[in-house]
């Protein structure tokens, strides 16, 4: 698996994933120094998100269509530009939110370009892809885990025009190792016919419907990112502080980082044969996040609740990636991959913007508890669906899809 083109598509995900995660602190401290409030903090990362979870279904397709680390590539360039003029308007003062936000959407495009890729590059560099997406998980955990704190150093030392710059740097980092990237052609049977482009999505979402495991696990994560994962994201964060200081709050989000990259180990080392059924199990963990803050628990408690939760949805995360690129064929695993990402993204906000309404109507700790709850419905959902728990594990991906049946005419009078 490690050979040196996936040592430099690893670095690429690993410096990229840094930089994403120094740009919440970076527009946070930047705004708020400049007179905005968390409203225009949240508007400018909207933005970004919506621009993405739209845009990622056509980037699908056009990912199919194109040569993928070309794409990479220029939409690594482009958000290399958009950060580097986010750190000019930073340096020189002139930051002004309409401008901010025109750049975290031209960002997120660039981004939705970018995502689908990843699916098809991982099982043409790697022989092992479960081995290769759980060594990516454990270095985008890390990654992770450091970005806030390199960000929140830099804000402190220096500005929040260096976390921009700092930014712009991960994602030129990023698209020099893709330029020095050489793919091994793809198979000749695998190279998607295009049919036009509306033709080609079309395709796509039939792919994704046809496959009762894919889109059952879809329309299951929605319900998670609504009633569980949505809310606990600003809840945790809100109840946390409140109690206990934003000191005890790093220290909860860091266990939960740890928990994600010890996830990710494990996902190295066991090969369950029916992986989405292992992952299911694993997901249960996940219930502790939001249930191990709203039992009121001590910050030590809460850690450890946090690293369960990042161990199972981590080790979950694996399998699934794994599942997707191993059992979609390759001719339409870009667009297939872009419609799981859009699915898992798109009520995320939703969860988001419910989490304050029911916190000033049920209470804060009962929405985390109950958020516990669903996790584990969600789960349980998972595991009584046949289609996911008996998916058998795939270590190479099929080339292309089955031709879609024609109705053949029938003369009168048969034959």
């Amino acid at each position: 698996m490690w050979s040196r083109d996936f040592g430099l598509f690893f670095t690429a995900r690993a410096v990229a994933k840094l930089g994403d995660t120094m740009l919440p602190v970076a527009l946070a401290a930047g705004l708020l120094q400049y007179g905005y409030g968390a409203g225009a903090v949240g508007l400018a990362m909207a933005a970004s998100v919506a621009c993405f979870a739209g845009l990622v279904i056509f980037g699908g397709v056009f990912a199919d269509r194109f040569n993928t680390r070309w794409l990479m590539i220029g939409a690594d360039v482009t958000r290399l530009m958009s950060q580097s003029l986010a750190a000019v308007m930073f340096f020189t003062g002139h930051v002004v939110l309409w401008e901010i936000c025109v750049i975290g959407a031209v960002n997120g495009a660039a981004s939705a370009i970018f995502q689908p890729g990843v699916a098809s590059t991982v099982p043409r560099l790697a022989d092992d892809v479960q081995a290769a997406n759980g060594s990516i998980r454990v270095a985008e955990s890390g990654s992770q885990l450091a970005g806030p704190a390199v960000a929140g150093l830099l804000v402190a030392f220096a500005s929040p025009g260096v976390v921009f710059a700092a930014h712009a740097g991960t994602y030129a980092l990023s698209a020099l190792c893709l330029v020095l990237l050489r793919l091994p052609p793809a198979p000749p049977d695998s190279v998607p016919s295009h049919q036009g482009f509306r033709r080609d999505l079309g395709q796509g979402w039939r792919e994704f419907r046809a496959r009762q495991w894919l889109w059952g696990v879809i329309a299951v994560w929605c319900v998670l990112m609504i009633g569980a994962s949505g809310p606990a994201v600003p809840l945790v964060a809100t109840q946390v502080t409140l109690e206990h200081g934003p000191r005890a709050y790093g220290l909860v989000n860091s266990a939960l980082g740890a928990g994600t990259v010890i996830g990710g180990l494990v996902a190295l080392r066991l090969r369950p044969r029916r992986m989405l059924r292992a992952g299911s199990f694993a997901l249960f963990g996940f219930a502790l996040f939001p249930a191990a803050v709203g039992a009121g628990l001590g910050v030590p408690g809460m850690m450890a609740g946090c690293a369960v939760a990042g161990a199972g949805v981590s080790f979950w995360g694996v399998m699934w990636a794994t599942s997707v690129q191993t059992q979609v064929p390759r001719d339409v695993l870009n667009r297939i991959h872009a419609y799981d990402v859009a699915g898992s993204l798109a009520m995320a906000p939703v969860g988001q913007a419910l989490a304050g309404p029911a916190a000033g109507a049920f209470g804060t700790r009962h929405v985390l508890l109950t958020g516990g709850v669903v996790t584990v419905a969600c789960a349980s959902a998972l595991l009584a669906i046949p289609a996911i728990r008996n998916l058998i594990r795939a270590d190479t991906p099929p080339l292309r899809s089955l031709p879609t049946p024609v109705p053949r005419a029938v003369r009168p009078g048969g034959g």
